[in-house]
């Protein structure tokens, strides 16, 4: 894929940059070298004047410049409601091992899977819960594993007869998705064992191997626990994985709202 770099919320042509532009100028550099995509989604919300341009404050450019990079099998950064994620198309084998290289990721840990709705759940999982949990829940920082369908790539987590679904509470996440017509494999942005990551900067090191990095601003929840991991995949039963950011609220909602019995001491 031919690279080009556009930094700094794509300022219009001819406008001279600001002094806090300096560190954009810089990244531009790099990114001519690395033959990597850094588009930034939002405009500058500090230390310098928001600049919009004509069609493209909804991120429409972004985001085909980032779907086209998903459908040739590259490997993309992107913002999410919890941290950053690396994503490729779930049902492309050769990208989900590209992704799994990067992060330097052992094989037998799994990567979730991100969709755009609610009912495109059901196509890729055996969902045993009703409907009004899943849009209690979803989009938020939750992921819910299910039995996995026949649909799904076989060769996405072939050791297990489960998967992760999430769908971010995050616009351009969705959208993203929804264009992409298919669902997205979603890890975080960071080499494996290292430190969840809240800013494109703190990834910097894995910008050579990525065909684009989505730069969303730095994400809001500063906690880097990342998204609440809960299995439904037995019916009247949950289990909490990994406690996450939204532990509290999603054990609310299954207990409380749907009864359902739970297990909390689950690594």
């Amino acid at each position: 894929m031919k690279s080009v770099c556009n930094i700094a919320g794509f300022l219009k042509p001819g406008a001279a940059p600001s002094p806090a532009a300096a560190p954009s100028r810089l990244g531009a550099e790099m990114c001519k070298e690395l033959k990597t995509k850094v588009l930034r989604l939002l405009p500058p919300t500090s230390n310098g004047p928001s600049v919009q341009q004509g069609g493209q404050t909804d991120g429409a450019e972004i985001l085909s410049y980032t779907v086209k990079a998903l459908k040739e099998g590259h490997v993309v950064a992107v913002p999410t409601d919890t941290i950053y994620g690396l994503a490729c198309l779930a049902q492309n084998s050769e990208a989900i091992r590209k992704t799994y290289d990067i992060k330097g990721r052992n094989g037998q840990k799994p990567l979730a899977i991100c969709v755009g709705e609610t009912r495109d759940i059901y196509k890729y999982c055996k969902v045993p819960v009703k409907e009004p949990l899943l849009a209690d829940l979803l989009p938020g920082p939750v992921t819910l594993v299910f039995e996995r369908s026949e649909v799904l790539n076989t060769d996405l987590n072939p050791f297990t007869s489960l998967v992760g679904v999430r769908i971010p509470d995050h616009a351009f996440m969705r959208r993203l998705c929804q264009m992409c017509g298919e669902p997205l494999a979603l890890t975080s942005a960071n080499i494996s064992s290292h430190t969840s990551t809240v800013a494109v900067h703190e990834f910097q090191e894995l910008w050579p191997k990525l065909a684009v990095v989505v730069d969303g601003g730095p994400i809001g929840d500063q906690s880097r626990l990342g998204s609440t991991v809960v299995n439904l995949s037995v019916r009247g039963k949950y289990s909490i994985i990994r406690p996450g950011c939204a532990l509290s609220s999603t054990v609310d909602v299954l207990e409380h709202k749907y009864g359902l019995s739970g297990d909390l001491g689950e690594e």
